[in-house]
């Protein structure tokens, strides 16, 4: 057999084997695919079980049975601002005016919490999605929450969604209509409010709690209108108690509940309730970077809410005592305190000079270590004895001083009357307004008690407190300011309003006038009166 014989043999061999290769593939392929198509189409799972969905059954029903409960209780507070004239400011020397607006989102106080850095926020809506600041047009607008808490209609909010409102109107869950609504008192030291709803008869007012039966962990629900959408519930826990912001002396009334509810702008004024339902707190601020929720809240406890809604009801106001000292808050105490020899007490920072402290004795840097006997931990324990006792009556102090202690008899004094500046400018309900007295001059004034005189360290006797100063009045134009302190009209005392007035009677138009006052001036921090002279021709017409 020749070689080309040999190769074309080996090469018709090796065909045939590739052949039969091939073939035997698809004939197996074809096999295996036959027998896979037969079992996903004709094996049964006979050891499994059927899937079963359950009958429909509510799990917990507690959280909604608080919200269908509560929901008729809590209101939407729309406020509007409408547009200001320039108010005369205290020192601006009569030539300047400063526009008077309503707060933009009330997003203005920051305080701290120990080492917490971030801000603090009190909070209410500017519009359906927060926008919206009265600063920005001349109409301003900003919504709010609120607790109805009295059958008769009487409404718990925060003061800062009230504050300074020419209209607050109240809307009902399920309700269209918008019921007007007036403002009774308010409270700027708790950042509370009381309003009356006016034309709807039908209240279903809220339990009231006791905020001290509250203990860290338990549940808690806040209702309200965050940025707008009423009627929202939230849900969380008490995270802590008796939170304090210590950096704002404005604040040491407000000693907090922390939830960590969401709580937005628009919750604010609306209730934090337990799981009974009842109101344990009034959602005031959160702690937060952003200015919305990020898991710290705060609301006022409501037994102290309720302390300040009864004196609102009965006196149209609150009012609190004080023995008239600043004193060094506990943080920065302590070595004070050790390096007089004492681990408990108050250090007394600066006394009011004329106050019922220094009537009584005592002077600056004196520790107070016992109140009527009671020994004192700190200044917290101090502000809540001395609020809590009735203006005029007397207190025991025990005072150390130079490692010495004697016993002070103090009269407790009013204290929006001794801190003027800090605690007497709260928003006042119309009726408190008209306790001022408006005079033809282009002015309000105020009579000028004995407590003020001694708080504003004025030394001088007589005068009234000018209370106001309209724009583009003659009271502006000769360069006289809210604040001031007017003595003499003309040469003549003025010890009264009735003697403004009377004096005021004897005046022709186009006569000349002269006003002696005091006028305080600020540098720094400290304050100083100076006496002037003001002088011009009354208006023709």
């Amino acid at each position: 057999m020749s070689l080309f014989d040999k190769f074309r043999r080996q090469k018709l061999l090796s065909f045939t084997m590739v052949l039969f290769t091939l073939s035997l593939g698809v004939v197996i392929g074809t096999v295996i695919s036959s027998g896979v198509k037969a079992a996903r189409s004709d094996y049964a799972a006979s050891d499994a079980t059927p899937l079963v969905i359950p009958s429909p059954v509510q799990l917990s029903t507690t959280f909604s049975q608080i919200a269908k409960m509560a929901g008729p209780s809590v209101v939407n507070i729309s406020t509007t601002y409408l547009p200001k004239a320039a108010v005369r400011q205290p020192g601006n020397n009569g030539r300047r005016r400063q526009q008077v607006a309503p707060p933009d989102d009330d997003q203005g106080g920051q305080g701290g919490n120990g080492g917490m850095d971030d801000f603090l926020y009190k909070f209410f809506g500017g519009g359906p999605l927060g926008g919206g600041s009265p600063q920005e047009s001349q109409r301003g607008e900003a919504l709010g929450s609120g607790v109805v808490v009295d059958r008769a209609g009487y409404v718990l909010t925060n003061n800062h969604v009230v504050d300074k409102a020419d209209r607050i109107q109240v809307k009902f869950m399920n309700d269209p209509t918008e019921y007007a609504a007036k403002l009774v008192g308010t409270d700027a030291a708790t950042d509370l409010a009381v309003i009356k709803v006016e034309g709807k008869h039908d209240f279903t007012p809220l339990k009231i709690g006791n905020s001290d039966a509250v203990q860290v962990g338990d549940w808690a629900l806040a209702i309200g209108s965050p940025l707008g959408f009423e009627a929202t519930v939230t849900a969380g826990i008490i995270s802590a108690k008796e939170r304090t912001m210590k950096d704002d002396p404005t604040m040491q009334f407000q000693h907090f509940l922390q939830t960590d509810a969401a709580i937005n702008p628009g919750n604010s004024g609306g209730p934090l309730l337990d799981m009974r339902g009842e109101v344990v707190g009034i959602n005031t601020a959160i702690a937060s970077r952003s200015g919305g929720y990020q898991g710290i809240g705060f609301a006022l406890p409501i037994n102290t809410a309720a302390n300040v809604y009864n004196q609102i009801i009965k006196n149209g106001k609150v009012t609190r005592g004080s023995i008239g000292i600043n004193f060094t808050p506990s943080d920065g105490a302590r070595d004070l305190l050790k390096a007089n020899g004492v681990t408990q007490g108050v250090f007394v920072q600066t006394v009011v000079a004329g106050g019922p402290s220094d009537k009584a004795g005592m002077k600056d840097g004196d520790i107070i270590i016992a109140l009527n006997g009671k020994p004192l931990m700190n200044g917290d324990d101090l502000v809540e004895a001395v609020t809590a006792t009735p203006i005029g009556q007397a207190v025991e102090l025990t005072v150390q001083r130079d490692g010495k202690r004697l016993n002070l008899h103090v009269i407790v004094g009013n204290l929006a009357q001794l801190f003027p500046d800090t605690f007497g400018n709260g928003a006042e309900p119309e009726s408190a307004k008209e306790a001022a007295t408006a005079l033809d001059f282009g002015m309000n004034i105020k009579p000028l008690t004995a407590g003020m005189r001694d708080s504003m360290g004025i030394n001088e006797s007589g005068g009234v407190v000018i209370d106001t100063v309209e724009p583009a009045s003659f009271a502006e134009d000769i360069g006289l300011s809210q604040g001031d302190v007017l003595l003499a009209i003309n040469r003549q005392a003025v010890n009264s309003v009735d003697d403004v007035k009377r004096i005021r009677g004897t005046l022709k138009p186009g006569a000349a006038v002269e006003f002696k006052i005091l006028h305080r001036t600020r540098a720094g921090r400290g304050s100083d009166w100076q006496m002037l002279f003001r002088a011009g021709a009354l208006p023709t017409k």
